[in-house]
């Protein structure tokens, strides 16, 4: 994952975007600063939304560019594809279903092989998941306190359309791809298809 060394809600403040996006549930009670009539170029529009997808998945450059080649190597909207791609990563799938707080902690639960897909362990963050798939907590880790921390305190999470929570087993399944208007949260994809574009 990559690591912003940068106070989290000072980030999120510099990105436009809540804490809540990523998981953590408070706002700073700073005003934004600048100047508000400072004229902002095209490309630093561009590049503040590629800054703000790699914050909220937590990838560096080089995943993140290879996402993007990967977006742009299938047919349909590149942007679209982008996020789907970013949306089905197991560590974001553990995030969504509400057993780690943030996207970090999940990340580190999966690299820890808390979780298993189809029954087999994986502890890559980055696994695609697909329609169909099972993601669960592995049995010798249903005791684990601070998973069972994240899903008391991640009870009242809205789950996505395209996934399948069951808290009795500690499982989710995927039951379709994720389509662009159940990923919550204010980017335009178009503009980092444009800055890569050029």
């Amino acid at each position: 994952m990559a690591r912003y060394r940068e106070p989290v809600l000072k980030r999120c403040r510099y990105l436009g975007i809540s804490p809540t996006v990523i998981g953590i549930d408070k706002e700073s009670n700073r005003k934004p600063a600048g100047n508000k009539h400072k004229k902002v170029s095209e490309y630093a529009i561009q590049l503040k939304e590629k800054q703000k997808l790699k914050f909220i998945y937590g990838v560096g450059e080089k995943q993140f560019r290879n996402y993007f080649k990967i977006a742009l190597s299938k047919k349909g909207n590149t942007g679209e594809l982008l996020l789907r791609i970013l949306e089905t990563r197991l560590d974001n799938v553990v995030f969504r279903l509400g057993y780690a707080r943030t996207r970090a902690e999940a990340r580190m639960q999966v690299t820890h092989g808390a979780f298993e897909v189809n029954g087999q362990k994986v502890d890559i963050p980055s696994y695609q998941v697909k329609p169909g798939d099972v993601i669960a907590v592995r049995e010798i880790r249903k005791d684990n306190g601070t998973i069972k921390a994240s899903v008391e305190e991640t009870a009242s999470r809205l789950i996505p359309t395209w996934l399948e929570k069951d808290l009795d087993n500690l499982s989710g399944k995927v039951v379709k791809e994720p389509a662009r208007d159940e990923i919550d949260y204010p980017v335009e994809e178009h503009l980092i298809v444009e800055l890569y574009s050029k």
